[in-house]
Formats: structure tokens, sequence, C-alpha cells
């Protein structure tokens, strides 16, 4: 509060010397009055979004904003905000955009060797004839096998657990597959398992179990490396993961 009544003064005078003996413009009065003024002002109301609290004109509509308020991240707002959008369009482009989901969730289903998404019983990575089959990267989800996928920095094998151990939600090793995985690393095939988990409790707890349930098999058991982002500065950095940087060094390659 002291700051602006600074503020105000300052800008006072600076229009007094520069010969502008008119009152000091609404902006800078706001300024002083708000700073001022020890009641809390509430914030305007957004108008961009009307909040709807009466009844619906559409029974349907309403069905349609209950169904889309499902999707993470959509409140009643979004939803019929989407709804009206959707009205809006042409009906080749709705039944085309309705169509598309009954597909998702009717056809779209699980690799059985890897468990990555596929259209069919087995996937694109796994059919693949150009792969090293000698090398499996062991990740969380379908969305580390994407991510992984658009560096191409790997040309190896894929095996989704689909969910790490976290006995805080009750997810012990029977609630992933981790059966298929030792299975198939027991094939003989396999020669390295990349262990590809997120750097937190939970994935360091998966990772020392896999380590372990595979011990006993004469493979490379390997985990990515941790450290510093490329283009932070240290200062920024951690001490668990600076700590695990200047341990996991590699050597500089002129």
């Amino acid at each position: 509060m002291r700051f602006c009544r600074i503020l105000f003064v300052l800008l006072s005078e600076q229009r007094r010397q520069n010969g502008l003996f008119s009152p000091v413009s609404c902006s800078a009065r706001f300024l002083f009055h708000c700073c001022s003024s020890s009641k809390p002002r509430s914030s305007p109301p957004n108008c961009s979004e009307p909040l709807i609290t009466g009844p619906y004109p559409s029974r349907l509509l309403e069905k349609a904003v209950q169904e889309l308020t499902r999707l993470p991240g959509v409140g009643r707002k979004t939803a019929l905000r989407y709804a009206l959008y959707l009205l809006r369009q042409s009906p080749e482009v709705v039944h085309s955009f309705a169509q598309s989901l009954t597909d998702l969730r009717d056809h779209v289903s699980h690799c059985k060797i890897c468990h990555n998404l596929s259209d069919h019983d087995i996937c694109d990575i796994c059919a693949a004839n150009n792969r090293d089959r000698t090398q499996v990267c062991v990740v969380e989800n379908v969305h580390s096998v994407m991510c992984i996928e658009q560096t191409g920095q790997y040309n190896g094998l894929y095996h989704v657990l689909g969910g790490i151990i976290s006995p805080m939600d009750g997810i012990g090793p029977s609630d992933i597959e981790l059966a298929s995985l030792i299975s198939r690393a027991e094939e003989g095939e396999i020669k390295e398992v990349i262990l590809a988990l997120s750097p937190t409790m939970e994935g360091d707890t998966t990772n020392f179990y896999i380590s372990r349930r595979l011990a006993h098999l004469d493979l490379k058991i390997s985990v990515i490396a941790r450290g510093v982002s490329v283009g932070d500065g240290l200062e920024y950095t951690d001490e668990v993961t600076l700590g695990r940087s200047i341990l996991g060094r590699t050597p500089l390659q002129s």
C-alpha cells in the first residue's frame, strides 16, 4: 500500500512538471483507491462463459453435457461449450466423431507380447523385422512408448507394465504385467532389459523389484540416465538430481 501511494505522488509530480495541471488519470486514482482501501476487492466475474444454473432447453443437450463432463479436466461450462459446438457442425462431422470414439473402444486392443496398444493381436513394433529383439525397454504406460519412439534413438522392443508398484495405492506386483516380462526374459532371446520408469519412489521400487526377479538370468539390466536437463542451469537443479548427474557422469567424446 505504501508503494502505491508513492507511485501516486510520483505520477502527480510528473504531470505537474509537464505542465499538466489537470487531475491525474483515472487509472492512477483507481490504483490509489485500491491500495488505500482496507476491504479486499473481489475480482470481476468471468463473462466469457455464463454460468448455467437454470434448466436446459433440451434434455438431450443436458444428457450430452453430463456425458462430456466424464472427460478429465472438463467441467459443466466447458462441456456445454463442446456440446453447442457439435450442434453447429454438420451431421456427417458429428457422426464421424462419434464413430471414431466407438471404434476406439471396440477395436483397439493390447498387444499379446508387449501389451502396447494395437489394432491387431500383435503390435507393429513387435511384428517389425528391423527391430533389435535383444533389447526390451520396460515402461509404465503406452504414453511412455510414444515419447521414446518420438526421440528416434531406440530401435528395440518394449514391455508395457500398465502401472508401477505403489503400496500406498494398493498396487502390488501381481497388479501389473510382470509375469509376462519374466517369461519373455526366460526365453533367452533378450540380452538387455532397459528400465525406463519415472524417477519416483514408486518407480525406483519397481526397478528394484524387477532387477531382483531377473537376477538369476544372464542378461544386462540397465536404467535410463538421470541428471540435469539440457538447457537448465545448475543453480536451479535440486540436490538429488545433481548428485545423480555426478554419479552417472559419462566420458566426454571429442
